[in-house]
């Protein structure tokens, strides 16, 4: 076989090849990223990249959030412990994950080190007196939704509310 088209043949093995990892990753990150579960901080960022936001908790361990919002309904956390080395990989845009906020008690720190800080407008009710964070999710892994959390000025958490996503209404995009 002539040289030039071994050569070819091989760098466009090697192109499809890193183009199907990149698309397992970017398909499947919660299968990818439980992979990793036991490897280092490097590993993670060496398969998703950097993270959208970065908490160091108050026990040591630390979250990295890989958002896509404003548009897309997910956000992922990778969880490491004290030694930089993953614990858990998984979207914390999901029902179940929501649920866990805790009305009266979380604040806006709880709420951003959770699911990422919000990339949608914050809104300020004055009536209400309350700042709300929305975050795109599929509500039961099936209705695009926003899910909005409200702020009471003192920045605790007073109220969640689960509306439809405005972004898929057919009546809303035509205005």
């Amino acid at each position: 076989m002539n040289p030039a088209i071994a050569g070819s043949a091989r760098r466009l093995t090697l192109t499809l090849a890193a183009a199907l990892l990149c698309a397992c990753t970017t398909l499947m990150p919660v299968q990818e990223g439980t992979k990793l579960v036991g490897q280092p901080k490097a590993a993670v960022q060496a398969t998703f990249g950097p993270p959208t936001d970065i908490f160091n908790l108050p026990d040591g361990t630390s979250r990295w959030i890989y958002s896509k919002q404003p548009l897309g309904q997910y956000a992922y956390a990778a969880e490491f412990d004290r030694n930089g080395n993953l614990t858990s990989f998984r979207n914390v845009l999901s029902s179940l994950e929501l649920y866990k906020a805790q009305v009266g008690t979380w604040t806006r720190e709880d709420v951003a080190e959770h699911f990422g800080v919000t990339r949608l407008p914050v809104e300020y009710y004055p009536r209400m007196r309350r700042e709300v964070w929305s975050y795109r999710f599929l509500h039961e892994d099936v209705w695009p939704s926003l899910f909005n959390f409200y702020f009471d000025d003192a920045g605790i958490l007073r109220q969640t509310q689960i509306t439809p996503d405005p972004l898929y209404d057919p009546d809303e995009r035509r205005r």
